[in-house]
């Protein structure tokens, strides 16, 4: 007898998609935790932990447990995204975008894996460190796509605010995605290389920080400016997601201040790279809060054709 296989509930499908926000997240933090702790080649090569064994042996230390242990995350990270592609496939009725959103999510993983193989198999070359984290960002992104996406009915898009404010909106999140580049290369210019041994990309630390500095100063700039903009429309929602953005901003200015002044400690470090997922996240909140899905509008009955015509009663 087949079984009957019960439908997904959309309460559920947000549930998975902001547990894939979540773990992506708790990925990039642990990942700046090897790099932090000097283990980027505790295990020195890829996809095996050793040129003979899959995974860390005694010999290799708490380094090789540390890098090992990130590896392992991944695939809890890729369970999460592979769970979230099923309920969106028996999720019913059927819902557009969805698919493509988890699948791009899921897909995602497993891309970011190799760039991070390509990182150890490059001695941790500063440039696809950057790149592995900016790969982490954009699944972030594609999650939170789809977060929101399942939370939105489906509708027509409709614009929230006038066309010039959603395109402030949108060369805020660029700007945010710039400030996240560039902090890529301030990182591969400092100390904390995740190996002893590992190259730095030869950028000067103190000028390229001041760039990087410039951006942010930049971002808060358009963020403060959103926030009058569309509370001068009227827009509530809008304004209190810009709101927030800004308070996301300051607080990772902060840490970004305090780090380089007291000589990036490591502890600090790893601080400033959670907020950079959560500036990340606030900019695409910011950005969403733009527009709004209306609810879908019945389709009117059509009269049946072949209906009687009522006759007027006479008198």
């Amino acid at each position: 007898m087949n079984r009957i296989v019960r439908p997904v509930s959309g309460n559920l499908l947000r549930r998975l998609a902001l547990a894939s926000i979540i773990a992506n997240v708790g990925i990039v933090v642990t990942g700046g935790a090897v790099r932090l702790t000097a283990s980027g080649l505790g295990c020195p090569t890829w996809p095996r932990c050793t040129d003979d064994s899959y995974v860390t042996t005694p010999e290799m230390g708490v380094y090789g447990v540390i890098e090992f242990s990130n590896r392992m995350l991944t695939f809890a990270v890729g369970l999460i995204a592979l769970a979230t592609v099923l309920a969106v496939l028996l999720h019913r009725p059927r819902r557009p975008g969805l698919l493509a959103l988890a699948v791009a999510v899921f897909l995602g993983i497993p891309a970011q894996a190799v760039i991070g193989g390509i990182t150890v198999l490059t001695n941790l070359n500063p440039w696809v460190v950057g790149l592995h984290f900016l790969a982490s960002m954009a699944v972030i992104a594609a999650a939170y796509a789809l977060w929101r996406r399942i939370g939105d009915p489906d509708g027509p898009t409709v614009a929230a605010v006038p066309a010039p404010l959603r395109a402030l909106a949108r060369v805020t999140t660029g700007v945010t995605v710039a400030v996240l580049v560039v902090g890529t290369w301030v990182t591969g210019s400092g100390p904390h290389a995740g190996d002893h041994g590992a190259a730095r990309n030869g950028l000067d630390p103190e000028t390229i920080s001041q760039v990087h500095a410039d951006g942010v100063f930049l971002l808060i700039g358009l963020s403060v400016a959103l926030i009058f903009a569309f509370r001068a429309v009227g827009a509530q929602r809008a304004t209190r997601a810009a709101i927030i953005l800004v308070a996301v901003e300051l607080g990772q200015g902060l840490i970004g201040f305090v780090q380089y002044f007291t000589h990036v400690p490591a502890l600090l470090v790893g601080a400033h790279m959670l907020g950079s997922c959560l500036v990340l996240l606030a900019a695409l909140s910011a950005q969403w809060s733009t527009r709004e899905r209306r609810p879908v509008t019945p389709a009117p009955q059509a009269i049946p054709t072949d209906a009687a015509t009522p006759v007027p009663a006479t008198a």
